[in-house]
């Protein structure tokens, strides 16, 4: 199973520079816990320099990247704050039938609230969602055996 690690990098800022990216590292230790098999993609981790691209790498690298959101059978966002870069990723995911979890406290944003199966306002309630085993519940609701089907026939 493969996640993306969707979530705010630049969001509102106008200035070349990004928002901290510490609730990655976080993440990735959550999912770790509570899906150990799954392979995690971190959109920062393989292009943590991304601002300074020519225009022509970084329109390359952002249609790359809405291409793996769209590819992961789980997209994970954060969305602290408005995040346009996000939006899109949860949108090209949601749209092909993949599981869509947000962590904002923004509910009642439509983006939030109609392309996600599932909302928690804070890193720590997503923590104890995933804890309590809740993730894989879901995951395991939301594609039943298919996926573990789909895995077996990879390797075949």
């Amino acid at each position: 199973m493969k996640i993306f690690l969707a979530g705010i990098i630049q969001g509102s800022i106008a200035e070349e520079r990004i928002h901290g990216q510490d609730y990655r590292t976080r993440l990735k230790r959550t999912l770790s816990n509570a899906l150990p098999d799954a392979e995690v993609f971190c959109p920062i981790e393989n292009h943590p320099n991304s601002l300074g691209y020519s225009f022509a790498k970084g329109r390359d690298v952002f249609m790359f990247l809405m291409a793996e959101a769209a590819e992961a059978d789980v997209l994970l966002a954060f969305v602290p704050e408005a995040s346009m870069g996000t939006a899109i990723e949860m949108w090209e995911a949601f749209n092909r039938g993949k599981l869509v979890i947000t962590i904002s406290p923004l509910k009642k944003n439509w983006t939030v609230k109609f392309l996600s199966h599932k909302v928690v306002a804070t890193l720590e309630e997503f923590e104890r969602f995933a804890e309590s085993g809740g993730l894989a519940e879901l995951v395991a609701e939301h594609y039943g055996s298919s996926l573990s089907k789909r895995k077996d026939s990879v390797g075949s």
